[in-house]
């Protein structure tokens, strides 16, 4: 006969237990941790880039000198993230309509092919990222 002081003896399996009740929710945050990393380092090298596309579309005197300035930049570009390729990569130029003497470089990444995808984790963002950067034109 087992008396009650012999259950609070005995603790061999109460490390496994534990593990085997805390060890799938670990392993999910982590894979959510790696997820995230890998999106946010994506949307950080776009934003880098719709940045450097805008500085080097000041340059530009009118619309379209802009919109081809930035193409010829994205072009020549070495997207230097193992994440971000161009053929799923849409960047365009606009004048601000609100006011005339600024310009917005827009671009969106259709990030689909990411391996974040695959994972099995928390909820996770939109599949296209979309960043934005706006110049303003001349002085003040």
């Amino acid at each position: 006969m087992t008396r009650a002081s012999d259950f609070r003896r005995a603790e061999g399996g109460a490390a496994a237990v534990e593990f085997a009740l805390i060890a799938p929710l670990f392993l999910l945050m982590l894979l959510t941790f790696i997820a995230f990393a890998i999106y946010l380092t994506a949307a950080h090298s776009l934003q880098q880039l719709t940045a450097d596309a805008a500085r080097t579309a000041v340059a530009g005197v009118s619309s379209d000198e802009r919109t081809q300035l930035v193409q010829d930049f994205v072009n020549r570009s070495t997207i230097n993230d193992a994440f971000l390729t161009k053929d799923k990569l849409t960047v365009t130029v606009a004048t601000d309509p609100a006011n005339a003497n600024q310009f917005t470089v827009s671009a969106s990444y259709d990030a689909s092919a990411l391996p974040i995808w695959n994972l099995y984790t928390f909820a996770m963002p939109n599949q296209t990222i979309r960043r934005y950067s706006t110049i303003r034109i001349g002085g003040m």
